[in-house]
């Protein structure tokens, strides 16, 4: 890795806050302190957001960016996805879901290829990238698919809250039936390897039960506690994890509680995202765990009511680029094992 991490941004979908917020990302001297950013997305769209010349960023095209050598100072990947002149603000749109997950494509392969040290993404529009024909059903399931990564899953951080999920994009009624002792010991392990590199130290892990109580030995639900949940911590002990669990899911997240655990693994997406938002929503990042590549996001969607206002709050993913250069740093330092 070099002095300072290269961090691919990816600009999210062009009709929401994406372009106004890694704008503001590329000039911040704060960022620029850091890191050296990386921009995919379109450069008609960040002049049309800007409604002024890049300046002093320079602009690539995509086949130009392939053969650049040691990058030294922050540029723009002009993708050419999408006509600038064409977008309406705020506006569900096919052509901007199809634009901003071209977006990740290039930035993926540029991680992959070694030519940036991790990618930062701006927010995508589910409906819009839907609607273009992309399936898939967030940033998490697009980077596990190309990444070729064999296990992957979500964590929600910040300084005052880490969870990570079992289950994510999935109906209350199917969290069961995707439940296994595997898929829990996967995400314990990967939680811990991940706070490994943000601590530079071991961390302390517990995990949520599934039912209220934490099922009350069966009361509630259908033993899905001893199962899945019980198994997995006692393989985790095994490994030398300092991992507790299965907690009540409704205590542990009280202030005192929570402050024993650096990351709580939650069985499904609200179990970890309405305690996290309450607390964080506004310094939180998200964080794809078990990929070949460094990807951290804004915990935040594309705010079409505020687009290209200029009333967008970079705040979110100013925290998303120091957690991927901690990140970065802790790899380069070895603590990814």
């Amino acid at each position: 890795m070099n002095a300072k991490p290269i961090l691919g941004l990816t600009m999210g979908d062009p009709a929401g806050i994406g372009p106004e917020i890694c704008l503001r990302a590329m000039r911040a001297p704060s960022v620029l302190k850091m890191c050296t950013p990386v921009l995919f997305g379109d450069a008609g769209v960040l002049e049309r957001v800007s409604k002024k010349s890049l300046g002093d960023l320079p602009v690539l095209r995509q086949a130009d960016f392939a053969r650049v050598g040691q990058i030294k100072a922050p540029l723009v990947v002009d993708c050419g996805a999408i006509d600038a002149k064409k977008i309406k603000p705020g506006k569900v749109s096919a052509a901007c879901g199809r634009a901003g997950y071209i977006y990740i494509e290039h930035a993926i392969a540029a991680a992959l290829a070694g030519k940036i040290d991790g990618v930062v993404t701006a927010p995508i529009h589910k409906e819009s990238l839907n609607l273009s024909g992309v399936k898939f059903p967030g940033h998490t399931e697009i980077f596990t698919a190309l990444t070729n990564a064999p296990r992957s899953c979500m964590m929600l951080y910040s300084d005052k809250l880490t969870v990570s999920m079992a289950t994510t994009h999935i109906g209350y009624c199917e969290v069961p039936k995707k439940l296994s002792v595997e898929r829990v010991l996967n995400v314990i392990e990967l939680t811990a390897q991940t706070m490994r590199l943000m601590l530079q130290r071991e961390p302390r892990i517990g995990v949520c039960g599934l039912n209220p109580h934490a099922g009350e030995h069966g009361l509630f639900g259908q033993h899905e506690e001893e199962k899945f949940v019980e198994p997995a911590v006692k393989l985790a002990r095994k490994k030398k994890l300092n991992i507790t669990g299965p907690l009540v899911p409704d205590a542990v997240f009280t202030t005192g509680q929570r402050k024993k655990y650096d990351a709580i693994v939650t069985l499904y997406h609200d179990q970890g995202h309405i305690p996290f938002k309450m607390l964080a929503f506004d310094t939180g990042v998200n964080i794809t765990l078990g990929l070949p590549i460094i990807r951290t996001s804004v915990d935040h969607g594309t705010a079409f009511d505020i687009a290209w206002q200029g009333k967008a709050e970079a705040t979110s993913l100013f925290s998303a680029i120091k957690v991927a250069v901690d990140l970065a740093v802790g790899k380069a330092k070895g603590f990814d094992t």
